[in-house]
């Protein structure tokens, strides 16, 4: 008896048990469905779409069954969305979890596929765009100009902010991908000229007073602001005291590292490309034989160079020579200037081929050898440009219908982006001429160039200011007459470059060597810059590197001039 007592008891206590825990769950149940918690409605994974960086988020407001925005998250975020959907205004909206809480955003707002969170499908060109062959290298497809509408057809990436990285577009026959830096939503916003502060009526009636140099109108150049990247491991040199060394000279680097490492110098030039190539280069080899065979030094000469250049502490700036370059020139006669005004053999500036070239050089330069700057010289026409364009027999090579100086800063767009994507820096060398207010016949206009490149070097030599006048003998007034105008032309513009500024280090004049340049006519010119309000420092220029130059001269790199 007692046995089937205790059984019974058992059955009951189970039975008692189990309808307990049946009704827990069905109460949690209950529970959970009243929250109306993501357990329950959870449906999948989306991604927040949009047709600009970022999206609004919308909280639910019980008491007037209303929708109120909350705050914005950038499209490419990942979330949960559910099946709870509600309608206002004709218009319906999604459930989401974003950051642990729930909103409510545009249906239309959200997609499965992370692929397809970019739903803009035209764009217009704001700043005249370089369109690449793919999103990987510097291979240039073609070229479309400012107010142009284009059909986006993909991206290559999402940046942190939402931004796209590259657009995969299309215009006419044209197919490619270019930087959405360049571009805005509307064609209004694309035509329009960047005038804030009066910065475009700065420059859109400024030209050369009663005469036409064929350099281009002010007018034409883009002066939105170009923004200056800084890398955390690379910091950019904002006051050097620097030194030049052609290439000739690289195996004697440790004579040279001991003038700089006992003087204060923490900067040096040193040359990639000037005419002959300063060690066999793989983009040369393929790009311009005829300049892979003038190699100076042996590769791992001149790496272990450059890299002794950094081990001292001393930041390592390559020189290339750009457009004159005859070695190129001999292999691409097609991509050259023809004119009956000149005999020159230069690759044109609106060549896109010598775009490449050089550009690519640059990258294999800061990838093989590990400079932190990249110095282009001869970023221009020839000197003659004046001549050629009045000569009216001269076929520049203008595919693209660009003036002289929307060709040159068309050209550091593309070289400051790709160089940038390697992670250094571009500096460029102009004419001391560049810093007056006129459009030069060679396609030079200081503000132009500064707003883009993050250093400008221009060469105000004192010997090169004509002969009719001694503008040597006292180079300190020379140097500061100048340097006002240039610091004047740094105002102009929203975001100017570093003014890093060649002075003459050399005995003058450079056709009849009269007046010693020892170390207090270094300093005279270095103070001139200071006091003129240029104080991103200067580069002393002797074309021979002269280490008997340097010796004469080394107590000027020692002194603050800040």
């Amino acid at each position: 008896m007692n046995k089937k007592r205790k059984k019974r008891k058992l059955k009951v206590g189970r039975i008692l048990l189990a309808v307990s825990i049946l009704l827990i769950i069905i109460a949690a149940i209950i529970f959970l469905v009243k929250k109306g918690s993501s357990i329950i409605t959870k449906k999948e994974i989306g991604y927040l779409a949009a047709d600009t960086n970022a999206i609004s988020l919308y909280k639910y407001n019980q008491d007037d069954d209303s929708l109120k925005e909350e705050k914005e998250a950038v499209r490419g975020t990942e979330v949960y969305k559910y099946s709870d959907t509600m309608t206002k205004e004709d218009i319906k909206y999604v459930k989401i979890e974003y950051d642990e809480e729930e909103y409510y955003i545009k249906d239309s707002n959200i997609v499965n596929d992370k692929e397809d969170v970019v739903l803009e499908k035209t764009r217009f060109v704001r700043t005249s765009v370089t369109v690449y062959e793919n999103e990987e290298n510097s291979k240039i497809a073609s070229f479309i100009k400012k107010g142009n509408e284009i059909e986006v057809i993909g991206y290559d990436e999402l940046l942190d902010d939402g931004n796209v990285n590259m657009y995969k577009i299309k215009k006419d026959d044209i197919e490619g991908f270019v930087y959405s830096k360049y571009l805005v939503n509307t064609k209004e916003e694309a035509e329009a000229n960047y005038n804030e502060n009066s910065v475009y009526d700065t420059h859109k009636d400024r030209k050369y007073k009663g005469r036409e140099l064929y350099g281009g109108s002010a007018s034409t150049l883009d002066y939105y602001p170009y923004e200056k990247i800084e890398f955390e491991d690379n910091p950019l040199l904002k006051s050097a005291k620097s030194m030049y060394l052609n290439a000739s000279v690289i195996s004697s680097i440790d004579s040279y590292l001991k003038i700089a490492k006992e003087n204060g110098v923490n900067a040096i030039v040193v040359d990639i490309k000037d005419g002959a190539l300063a060690y066999s280069s793989e983009v040369a080899k393929e790009m311009s034989p005829t300049a892979y065979n003038t190699a100076i030094n042996d590769n791992e000469v001149y790496k272990a160079a450059i890299q002794k250049i950094k081990d001292a502490g001393i930041y390592a700036i390559g020189r290339i020579v750009v457009f004159n370059d005859v070695h190129y020139g001999k292999d691409h006669p097609e991509e050259c200037i023809t004119s009956t005004a000149s005999s020159r053999l230069w690759p044109s500036a609106y060549s896109r081929g010598a775009w490449e070239y050089n550009v690519e050089l640059a990258k294999e330069a800061v990838l093989t050898m590990g400079f932190n700057e990249i110095q282009f010289d001869y970023v221009r026409f020839p000197e003659d440009a004046y001549n050629m364009s009045i000569s009216g027999n001269t076929d520049f090579k203008n595919t693209y219908n660009e003036e002289k100086a929307e060709a040159v800063q068309n050209f550091l767009f593309y070289a400051a982006d790709q160089i940038h994507k390697v992670g250094a820096y571009l500096s460029v060398d102009v004419f001391g001429e560049c810093s007056s207010e006129y459009v030069t016949a060679y396609g030079q206009y200081w503000p132009a160039i500064s707003n883009i490149v993050d250093v400008i070097s221009s060469m105000p030599y004192t010997d090169h200011f004509g002969r009719s006048n001694d503008t040597w003998s006292n180079p300190y007034q020379t140097v500061y007459n100048w340097a006002l105008a240039a610091a004047k032309r740094q105002t102009e513009i929203p975001t100017p470059a570093v003014a890093r500024t060649w002075i003459t280090a050399y005995d003058t004049p450079y056709w009849n060597p009269t007046i010693i340049y020892d170390a207090t006519k270094i300093s005279d010119q270095v103070e001139a810059l200071y006091d003129a309000g240029l104080k991103g420092g200067f580069i002393t220029w002797n074309s021979a590197s002269s280490l008997s130059k340097y010796e004469q001269i080394k107590s000027a790199f020692a002194k603050n001039y800040e």
